[in-house]
């Protein structure tokens, strides 16, 4: 029998939601992100969950990102449109963004590349002592999408978003909490009890409460969004660098566990 890929756990108004594909180190693909988007609309319908857990199942890995053997190559325009249309990381993330309570990530071990993207995107972060988060699109010749590098700014600030996006470095828990990346870090037997205790005392409050400040918090972050030129301008450089012969060569790299070799084409 083939192994769900989001395990849901309930507990009063808490709700956890497991990223499940410990052999991935949990992953993400398309079917889970859309998923979870699914999922979260459920939830939500239910109408009895006030805060919501995220975190990875088995104690490695939150979700070591975007599989990459899904990440798509050699797009036509067309292809890119479709995928812009209904691009799986863009509606996982944006259910997030828009479950109308508090969601916070449990970061019970590793958040790499779109797994520490959807770490951000969670209103809070608490981390195990032994996590590790980066965002390595330079070293796989991919330019991120820029609601991405926007979160991170919002988070971090311009001069450290500039430094996580420009190196590609894992940074350990505990330099993550000191550039603003994650709100706790703890040992890992203490991560479930202290990030439960949070969510009972956040699920505690006034519904209404929260409900307004996810939205005045969601509306100020739009406020910040590109104009239509730009927007333009930037995707065709993503584009661009989708079919390069470098994402092939940051691709195969990886894979191979060697550094990769840019031409710049």
């Amino acid at each position: 029998m083939e192994e769900k890929l989001l395990i849901v756990e309930k507990k009063g108004r808490v709700c956890t939601v497991i990223f499940n594909r410990p052999e991935k180190r949990n992953a993400l693909n398309p079917i889970m992100l859309f998923q979870l988007a699914d999922l979260l609309k459920s939830i939500q319908e239910e109408g009895e969950t006030r805060c919501l857990i995220l975190r990875g199942a088995g104690d490695k890995a939150f979700t070591a990102g975007y599989d990459i053997s899904d990440i798509p190559r050699n797009m036509t325009p067309e292809t890119a449109a479709a995928f812009k249309e209904k691009n799986p990381l863009q509606t996982g993330l944006q259910a997030i963004i828009d479950f109308p309570y508090p969601v916070i990530a449990m970061l019970n071990g590793h958040a790499f590349g779109a797994g520490c993207d959807l770490a951000m995107t969670c209103d809070l972060r608490i981390a195990a002592e032994n996590a590790q988060l980066g965002l390595p699109p330079a070293k796989l010749g991919i330019i991120y999408q820029p609601d991405g590098i926007r979160r991170m700014i919002s988070i971090v600030g311009l001069a450290y978003a500039k430094e996580i996006f420009f190196t590609g470095r894992s940074y350990p828990a505990i330099r993550a909490k000191e550039m603003g990346m994650v709100h706790y870090v703890l040992p890992q037997d203490q991560l479930a009890p202290f990030t439960y205790e949070m969510a009972q005392e956040i699920s505690a409050n006034a519904p209404l409460s929260l409900k307004g400040m996810k939205v005045i918090f969601n509306k100020i972050f739009l406020s910040q969004k590109l104009d239509s030129q730009d927007a333009e301008e930037i995707e065709a450089l993503r584009l661009q660098a989708f079919n390069s012969e470098d994402i092939k060569e940051g691709q195969q790299a990886f894979k191979e566990k060697r550094k990769p070799v840019f031409k710049g084409r």
